[in-house]
C-alpha cells in the first residue's frame, strides 16, 4: 500500500517509504517498526518519524545507526538522548527518534506494551519482518486498552497528593523555579490523566496534553489554564492553590464513580494540603 494517502505530510510519508526500501536493503535489520503519531493516523506537517530498528543480536555493536539514517537524508544533528535513543535532526528540520535493538529480546518486549502503546494498523506499521516475530507481536497492540479506572484514579489521586505536598514544601522554602517545574512537570501530567479517565478520553494516555484542546471540555481547559503561571513567587503560589483545588474536584468525582477512600475532616491529609497552600 502507497502511504501517501495515510498521512496529511507528504514529507513524512516519504521519509517512510524511504525507510522501508533502505531497511529491506540492510541485511543486519530483521525488522522496523513504526510508532507514534503517523500509526495512529494523527501525523501532520510538524510530525516526527519514530521507529525501532531490530538489529540482528550479533550485528549490534557494528550498526552504525547515524550512517544509516543519512542515507534517509542529510543530518544535522545525531546523538544518543537521556532515555539511550537516537535522536536525529534531518536537514528539514524533521526530526526523529530511533531505538537501536537486539532483534531477539527486542521483539519479544513489544506484546508487553499492551496499554502503554496502540497499533491500530499494525501491519503498516511495520516497514520490514524478515521472520514474521515482529508482525505477530505488533499485532497484540491492534486492540485498544485503557488503563484500569478504579485503581489507576486510586493511584493518580495519591500521586497528585504526594506531590501537592511537595509542592506546597517548596513554595514556603521560597524556592519558585522549582516550584514552577514541579507544578507544571510533574503535577499536571498526572492530573490531566485523571481528567482524561474521568471523561473517557484515554487515547493521548502517554502524553496526556496532546490534543488538549480537541480531546477535552472547554470547562476541563479553563481549569488546566488556572493552574499554569510564570515562574513568580505569588503567580505560582495561586496556580498551585487553583491546581490542588482541581485536584481534589477530580477527586471527589472519581470518588463518586469508583469505590475510593479519600480523607475527610479538617485533620484529613486533603484538608491540610489546602491549608498549607492558603
Amino acid at each position: 500500500m502507497h502511504t501517501r494517502s495515510l498521512s496529511p505530510s507528504p514529507a513524512l510519508d516519504d521519509r517512510i517509504d524511504r525507510l522501508r526500501r533502505l531497511a529491506q536493503a540492510e541485511p543486519r535489520l530483521e525488522g522496523v517498526l513504526l510508532y507514534g503519531s503517523w500509526t495512529l493516523g494523527e501525523a501532520d506537517a510538524h510530525s516526527d518519524i519514530e521507529a525501532y530498528l531490530y538489529i540482528q543480536d550479533d550485528r549490534l555493536a557494528d550498526f552504525d545507526g547515524p550512517a544509516f539514517l543519512e542515507q534517509l537524508a542529510p543530518l544535522k544533528l545525531a546523538y544518543t538522548n537521556m532515555y539511550g535513543i537516537l535522536a536525529v535532526v534531518f536537514d528539514d528540520l524533521m526530526r526523529g527518534e530511533f531505538h537501536l535493538t537486539a532483534a531477539g529480546t527486542g521483539i519479544d518486549e513489544v506484546p508487553t506494551w499492551q496499554g502503554m502503546v496502540h497499533l491500530p494498523r499494525p501491519d503498516d506499521a511495520v516497514l520490514l519482518d524478515r521472520t514474521g516475530r515482529l508482525t505477530r507481536a505488533a499485532r497484540r497492540l491492534a486492540e485498544f486498552r485503557p488503563p484500569e479506572p478504579a485503581a489507576t484514579a486510586r493511584q493518580l489521586i495519591d500521586e497528585l497528593t504526594n506531590w501537592t505536598l511537595m509542592l506546597a514544601h517548596v513554595l514556603a522554602r521560597g524556592e519558585t523555579a522549582r516550584a514552577h517545574n514541579l507544578l507544571h512537570a510533574v503535577v499536571a501530567p498526572q492530573q490531566l490523566q485523571l481528567c482524561r479517565l474521568l471523561r473517557d478520553s484515554t487515547a493521548h494516555w502517554l502524553t496526556p496534553s496532546r490534543a488538549l484542546e480537541r480531546d477535552l471540555p472547554a470547562a476541563d481547559r479553563d481549569r488546566y489554564t488556572s493552574t499554569t503561571a510564570a515562574a513568580r513567587h505569588e503567580d505560582v503560589r495561586t496556580a498551585a492553590r487553583e491546581s490542588w483545588r482541581w485536584s481534589r474536584d477530580l477527586a471527589a468525582e472519581a470518588a463518586d464513580r469508583w469505590p475510593l477512600h479519600l480523607p475527610r475532616g479538617a485533620r484529613g491529609l486533603h484538608e491540610e494540603i489546602s491549608g498549607l497552600l492558603d
